[in-house]
């Protein structure tokens, strides 16, 4: 998620577009924020820190200002944002009904832990709670959003998106590091000798 750094490098494009679309008009917003973004993406090089963000974050900024630029609306620098998060939510939320937690998967996955602990109802439980947790993050993200874009509040949707994107994604963490726990202790009950 790029850490603290990850958090201001994200926010700063979109802070940028919002004040000089204020200060000079869409097109001063635009070029702003792309510009800004590729400085970054170049700053984050020079200090050979991760690729991948700078380089998402830049493509993220350069597709969200040519959504701007096409539809002439400073607004519509959200909408794709917005509409993922829609689109999020349903994907994390169909895991959930066919009784593969994305949070489940992905973490046992990553470890190489297998399926067992979809056999254990407590980790299908903690993982299902911490992805329909996520999903409450998108969908959170999308109503706020898509109203504040329906009210025309360009410059509350930008303080939105930040607000609403890693400090609530930061919870959605605290409760998938739940999850795991618990999945990890009820997975080891099962296997010590004294439950056999």
């Amino acid at each position: 998620m790029g850490g603290p750094s990850g958090v201001i490098y994200s926010g700063l494009p979109v802070v940028v577009f919002v004040l000089a679309n204020a200060l000079g008009g869409l097109s001063a917003g635009i070029w702003s924020a792309v510009a800004f973004a590729a400085a970054l993406a170049v700053f984050r090089l020079i200090r050979k820190e991760p690729v991948q963000p700078a380089v998402s974050g830049l493509f993220g900024v350069a597709v969200a200002a040519g959504v701007a630029y096409w539809t002439g609306s400073a607004k519509d620098f959200f909408l794709l944002n917005i509409w993922q998060s829609l689109i999020c939510a349903v994907l994390v939320l169909l895991t959930v009904v066919l009784r593969r937690p994305l949070v489940g998967l992905v973490w046992n996955a990553l470890n190489g832990a297998g399926q067992a602990w979809r056999r254990d109802r407590v980790s299908l439980r903690a993982y299902d709670i911490a992805t329909l947790v996520l999903v409450a993050v998108f969908t959170a993200r999308f109503v706020v959003q898509q109203w504040l874009y329906d009210g025309d509040h360009t410059g509350w949707l930008a303080f939105a998106r930040i607000a609403m994107g890693y400090p609530l994604m930061a919870l959605a963490v605290l409760v998938m590091l739940w999850a795991v726990r618990r999945s990890k202790k009820s997975l080891a009950a099962q296997q010590s000798p004294a439950h056999g």
